[in-house]
């Protein structure tokens, strides 16, 4: 996302000495770290998560919760069962997913899609309603959260990274290949938002993978690193150095302070080249004549529509340092070695649109197709109140691939 609230800039910081980098810092770490978590699983509890059980509360790779009622921002289809998953990453995280499978399945193996995104959502949105309204459509699927985020474990909390959420959709190919509903040599996947790029990058590299869709999708690597402009990239050079330069600083600060500050992912360089950027993701109330994109996010993510209490972008911020590796470790460098068929949908209005066009023009494979919706902005296709999501293309493109 493209937005920004409350701001602060870049001051001088006190060096802070070798030695204490390496003794006093990873000390003040642990011992916060491991203060943190029954604090945090806590926290979770108070603002309004019931129902949930812990599987290990001293373990931060646990998942957070296990939410069993049924607390999505749509209605429960009666088409599909439905049950709460986990799964483990290769890095040893336990992964929180719902599994969708039609009712009518028969005893047949069917094709199976793992769904996840918006960057910044949760399963209980729009990747829960792609996910099930799919498997009404005959597929089983599987809408997760990303590690560290949601219900899945991982801490610290709120953190992206585009190796280890790369990794999540592998992770969820183990799963759904482990399922006796379903047929491991039709597996695909569909990114939403920032997740469309995580998509595309997992097609370049698990061959497991059959087919690969993005809705609205995102560049996050290209995103942070360089910013999300009017259809085109925003940072200058110098501008990304302001930034790095930024972040770092602010790694100073959380070392000094034994503890993460909270921020958004997207940075701002004035042309005097001074640095803003967020400490939440949203405001808490819209302002006054906002910026369209800013309206079109809040709309959803911090009104009923799109609300959840598990969202960092429906309740908070990531971490201020999380952009670093993401500017430093692009995304889709081996979008030409996507050779699976590729479905990439976007909005003819959507802001995000030019990642979706240059994305598509970058991938190897010779059965790939671009869909712009009409009138479509970036948020139309998170759900279906303006009735856009193109559910019947991403149905017939399975299909036909899945076979």
């Amino acid at each position: 996302m493209r937005v920004a609230t409350k701001h602060g800039s870049v001051g001088r910081m006190k060096p802070v000495s070798g030695t204490f980098m390496k003794g006093i810092l990873m000390t003040a770490f642990t011992q916060k770290l491991t203060a943190a978590i029954p604090a945090m699983l806590l926290c979770a509890s108070l603002s309004g998560v019931t129902n949930m059980s812990y599987a290990d509360t001293t373990n931060p790779n646990a998942p957070v919760s296990l939410v069993e009622k049924w607390d999505k921002t749509f209605a429960e289809s009666t088409k599909v069962d439905h049950r709460k998953v986990t799964f483990p990453n290769r890095y040893g995280i336990t992964l929180v997913g719902d599994l969708y499978i039609p009712k009518d399945r028969g005893d047949r193996k069917l094709a199976a899609i793992a769904v996840s995104g918006p960057f910044g959502a949760v399963k209980e949105q729009s990747s829960g309603l792609y996910a099930q309204t799919l498997a009404e459509q005959g597929f089983v699927t599987l809408a997760f959260d990303p590690s560290y985020t949601g219900e899945s474990g991982g801490y610290p909390r709120n953190v992206a990274s585009p190796d280890i959420n790369t990794e999540d959709f592998s992770a969820a190919v183990d799963f759904l290949g482990l399922q006796k509903e379903v047929d491991r040599n039709r597996i695909g996947l569909l990114g939403i938002c920032g997740w469309g790029g995580m998509a595309l990058n997992d097609a370049a590299m698990d061959t497991r993978v059959k087919a690969v869709a993005s809705s609205v999708m995102y560049d996050m690597s290209r995103a942070m690193g360089h910013g999300v402009g009017d259809g085109k990239d925003r940072y200058t050079t110098a501008d990304r150095r302001a930034v790095l330069q930024y972040l770092n600083m602010q790694r100073w600060k959380d070392a000094e302070n034994g503890a993460f500050a909270p921020g958004g992912h997207d940075i701002y360089v004035d042309e005097k080249g001074n640095v803003t950027a967020s400490d939440r993701i949203l405001p808490e109330t819209l302002p006054t004549n906002p910026n369209p994109v800013l309206k079109e996010f809040f709309d959803y993510y911090r009104m009923p529509r799109g609300f959840h209490a598990r969202s960092v972008n429906s309740t908070g911020a990531w971490n201020a340092t999380m952009p670093l590796s993401f500017m430093n470790m692009p995304l889709l460098s081996y979008a030409n070695e996507v050779t699976i068929p590729t479905l990439i949908v976007t909005g003819e209005k959507a802001h995000s649109r030019y990642f979706a066009e240059d994305a598509f023009n970058a991938i190897g494979s010779k059965e790939k197709e671009l869909v712009i919706v009409p009138g479509a902005n970036h948020v139309d296709l998170y759900d279906n109140v303006a009735g856009k999501i193109p559910f019947a293309k991403f149905e017939q493109f399975f299909k036909a691939n899945l076979r």
